[in-house]
């Protein structure tokens, strides 16, 4: 357990995935035995084409939702946008700040600076998944964004819908071990499942494009309130 804002958040065992790479790797075990390999590689390194165009879309205040190492947090503020990383994970947020951008140690559906103010929120690398409900996760978005701001969010290809369900952290420690995190909830929210749950939670899909063989979607403030 981590204690964020007053309270206790369980660890959902990201924590490990983000010290450096092992030999074996980090992966994300689903509840129904599907296996991904966490690309931790990607975290600690340096914002690829991909991410890079994500971050061209970002033209005013953007909040960088799950941070990680800060490596989005980061492209964002050299690109001169005012950037905030929020991470549940006290070393995400220090592996942040070291590189010079800025980062709460905040759960996101906590209270958060500068609610209905931001231009931009960005859930990449899968951070779509985090609380195990995309819809819930959409809402807690539209509420923190200006009435013009946009979600930028990372999907799974067209042949994934929605996945909701429970996951571990599984991190191949060595030849032939293997360490099983803790469960948490987590999903997967794909191309063909985007527009039904973004208009649940509120918002509409402006765009989804495709980069360096990643979906992404761009999700714009609905007029209509978010459904439920």
């Amino acid at each position: 357990m981590t204690t964020v804002s007053g309270r206790h958040v369980p660890d959902s065992g990201f924590a490990t995935a983000l010290r450096a790479p092992t030999a074996g790797g980090h992966w994300l075990l689903q509840g129904d035995g599907t296996r991904w390999r966490l690309p931790v590689e990607r975290w600690h390194g340096p914002v690829e084409p991909a991410t890079a165009a994500v971050v061209a879309r970002c033209s005013g205040p953007t909040l960088d939702l799950g941070c990680g190492p800060g490596r989005v947090t980061v492209a964002l503020a050299r690109a001169g946008v005012t950037a905030l990383g929020v991470d549940v994970s006290a070393q995400a947020v220090a592996l942040t700040r070291a590189q010079g951008a800025v980062a709460i140690h905040r759960d996101l559906f906590d209270p958060l600076p500068g609610e209905g103010r931001w231009r931009h929120a960005v859930l990449l690398d899968g951070n779509i998944g985090i609380g195990g409900d995309p819809v819930a996760l959409l809402r807690r978005c539209r509420s923190l964004l200006h009435p013009h701001g946009t979600v930028l969010v990372e999907l799974e290809h067209p042949g994934v819908g929605l996945w909701r369900g429970w996951a571990h952290v599984v991190t191949a420690a060595a030849p032939g071990r293997r360490e099983l995190g803790p469960p948490f909830r987590w999903a997967r929210l794909g191309v063909r499942a985007v527009r039904d749950t973004a208009a649940a939670g509120g918002l509409a899909v402006r765009e989804v494009f495709r980069d360096a063989g990643r979906w992404f979607g761009e999700l714009a403030v609905s007029r209509r309130p978010a459904q439920g």
